[in-house]
């Protein structure tokens, strides 16, 4: 069981979040302007999209690409259909969201007939800002 006061948010604790998420702040804006310079040094020394490494004392700097190959979909079927190889391409049967929701309001469908066809995912985020005296 837990207890009641496990749970008890004081103000001191408000302060600690938000003094820390200022500084997580400050620490990533930092840390994207070092990226920058460390790219620009790597784009320089060995060419933009190029892997490369640089070694100082005791500490090792290593840029790496990752390439991810996409197809456009609609240029891509539209080339296997004129090719006849339509078994290279996928038919994806989905629901369309917006034309159920059009459904419903009009009455041609009953949100209890789809009971069971519906997840609702949720998430959390905690915010703590300064209040604004007016």
């Amino acid at each position: 069981m837990v207890k009641k006061n496990a749970y008890k948010i004081t103000e001191p604790m408000l302060n600690e979040y938000y003094d820390l998420s200022q500084k997580k702040k400050e620490i990533e804006n930092q840390l994207e302007e070092l990226q920058k310079v460390f790219h620009g040094y790597f784009d320089h020394q060995v060419g933009v999209n190029e892997k490369g490494e640089l070694v100082l004392n005791n500490l090792k700097l290593e840029r790496i690409i990752r390439k991810k190959e996409k197809y456009n979909e609609a240029e891509t079927v539209s080339k296997l259909e004129e090719l006849k190889l339509t078994e290279l391409v996928q038919i994806v049967k989905k629901p369309d969201g917006d034309k159920i929701k059009s459904a419903i309001s009009l009455g041609l469908l009953n949100e209890k007939d789809l009971d069971g066809c519906i997840s609702i995912n949720s998430s959390q985020a905690i915010y703590v800002k300064p209040v604004k005296n007016k």
